[in-house]
């Protein structure tokens, strides 16, 4: 079992920034993919960004590229989401997500563990 705590949500103007974490605890393994997501009212879940066990891979979605970056930090199982140039499109409720093994993928039904989500809201 894995527990999934993410943090940083809030509320800003367009053009702000803001980072969110999310920190692992429990039997993560040591090879696993993590991942963000979004979902705003009446949408469905969109993946968001991915990033590989190591780190040295990542991918995005393309609404978020060049405006998002993802990280981690395997000493303390904790990855981020550095969010740029926010833009009122950007609102929704983001969660990380956990998906055992190295290939990372943005397909949420790939991913098998789930934090609670942090609220992120941008304003025009």
């Amino acid at each position: 079992q894995v527990q999934l705590v993410e943090s940083g949500g809030g509320s800003v103007q367009a053009g702000g920034s803001l980072r969110l974490s999310c920190a692992a605890s429990g039997g993560t393994g040591s090879s696993y993919c993590m991942g963000w997501f979004r979902q705003s009212p009446g949408k469905e879940r969109e993946g968001v960004a991915t990033i590989s066990p190591g780190g040295g891979s990542t991918s995005y979605a393309g609404s978020v590229k060049g405006r998002f970056t993802i990280s981690r930090d395997n000493a303390n199982n904790t990855i981020y989401l550095r969010m740029n140039s926010l833009e009122p499109d950007d609102t929704a409720t983001y969660y990380c997500a956990y998906k055992p093994g190295p290939l990372c993928v943005l397909d949420r039904s790939r991913y098998i563990y789930w934090g609670q989500g942090t609220q992120v809201t941008v304003s025009s």
